[in-house]
């Protein structure tokens, strides 16, 4: 995994990008390149605009001139790191984990260590299984700020066993996903291919072309008036599926960083603007958990079913919302 050397990249501003952040305007000209690496970038001051070094959230002028020489990638590997993991079932083919809130499951760029992988050499030694050495056992993902159920495979049988089930739908994974806004329909199916955003390529979005297809379905189940909790089935498993469906639906997942509108909290009834604000406080991360998963086990044929208790603090904003009492909204 490398560049080539000495890559230096060189932009001047052009009059319809006056008033852009810096990182979102080289987020956006620097596809090749990931979001992580250009923010590790600003602080080795490899990034100067008209010869100085600014920093990211920087209000670009036309005629601005950016150099930007990106640090050379370094060979990622997978090494072993005593980290706890926590087990919900483990036998000699398959692990079920509770995935932590800010851990990532394998290494990358800007990311290269103490993630679920990293975590899993050193619990189950000897782990190979789906022969890539960065992604060892792992069949799906989640997302870093995302808490909830992962499965592993620990063997090569195994996963192909697990892929080909994620391939033909035959996993359920069901998540709790709180989200702004009050859904029209109580239940329904989101639908839109996903592919990379056309301009922001750290974002994917609904795309009209060259995107996979994707299938959401939801269902509300308690309506707190301006925000609601659903619980979400997933048929397809594309990048960052439920936070670009709700999103494209206009019901972003509440506290997302990458795809949330908390500025909602600002809109709603006078009455309810406290307690809203006092919710975004208290998330902290996309509200978003990972909290049953069903698979048939690749040996023994079994039917099994995992559940997960929702984490402490999407447990924590839940109560302040009924502790508040009814929304003026619900009227």
């Amino acid at each position: 995994m490398s560049d080539s050397p000495g890559e230096i990249l060189q932009f001047t501003v052009p009059e319809e990008n006056a008033g852009d952040r810096l990182d979102s305007f080289l987020g956006d000209r620097c596809a090749h390149l990931s979001r992580n690496r250009i923010q590790n970038d600003f602080g080795e001051k490899r990034i100067l605009v008209n010869g100085r070094p600014r920093p990211k959230g920087f209000k670009l002028k036309a005629g601005m001139v950016i150099r930007y020489e990106p640090a050379p990638l370094q060979e990622l590997r997978a090494v072993a790191q005593d980290i706890p993991l926590e087990f919900v079932y483990r036998d000699d083919d398959i692990a079920i984990i509770n995935k932590p809130i800010g851990m990532v499951v394998h290494p990358a760029v800007g990311h290269p260590d103490g993630t679920v992988v990293n975590a899993l050499l050193h619990h189950v030694r000897g782990l190979q299984a789906g022969g890539d050495p960065l992604r060892p056992g792992i069949v799906h993902r989640l997302d870093r700020d995302t808490s909830g159920l992962l499965a592993v495979a620990l063997n090569d049988r195994a996963h192909r066993h697990l892929a080909d089930q994620l391939r033909d739908r035959r996993m359920g994974r069901t998540y709790l996903a709180l989200s702004w806004g009050r859904w029209q329909e109580h239940e329904g199916i989101l639908t839109g291919d996903i592919g990379r955003h056309p301009r922001q390529r750290q974002k994917m979005s609904v795309v009209p072309r060259d995107g996979r297809p994707a299938v959401t379905h939801y269902e509300v189940v308690a309506d707190h008036g301006f925000v609601q909790l659903c619980r979400v089935k997933l048929e397809t498993g594309r990048t960052h599926q439920i936070r670009v469906h709700f999103t494209h639906n206009h019901h972003p997942i509440v506290g997302d960083p990458l795809y949330g509108d908390d500025a909602r909290a600002k809109a709603v009834h006078a009455l309810d603007r406290t307690r809203a604000a006092q919710l975004v406080k208290a998330a902290g991360r996309q509200m978003l958990h990972a909290a049953r998963l069903e698979l048939e086990h690749p040996v023994s044929g079994e039917i099994m079913v995992f559940e997960a208790p929702m984490p402490a603090d999407m447990a924590a904003v839940l109560a302040l919302l009924e502790e508040s009492g009814p929304s003026p909204d619900d009227a």
